[in-house]
């Protein structure tokens, strides 16, 4: 495999384009709050829509269904 040789220039490399900074902040990356487990039944179509959005998504429908819970209860504290 041939290697590429880097080019390095102290001309204009084009139009730059700033994007916006979408990486969370540290302190967003810890757990605001402890979990409790619980027991609940839904239907079963619920949980389906949950398990294919989850592996859509590549995460837990647990999560989602939490997740969902979660910004319900913060809308209306």
């Amino acid at each position: 495999m041939k290697k590429r040789k880097v080019k390095y220039t102290d001309k204009s490399i084009g139009k730059i384009k700033i994007v916006d900074d979408f990486l969370p902040q540290p302190k967003d990356l810890v757990l605001k709050e402890e979990t409790t487990k619980i027991t609940i039944s839904l239907t079963k179509s619920s949980i389906e829509f949950f398990k294919n959005e989850a592996e859509k998504h590549h995460t837990n429908y647990q999560t989602m269904i939490r997740t969902l819970i979660d910004k319900y209860a913060s809308r209306y504290a």
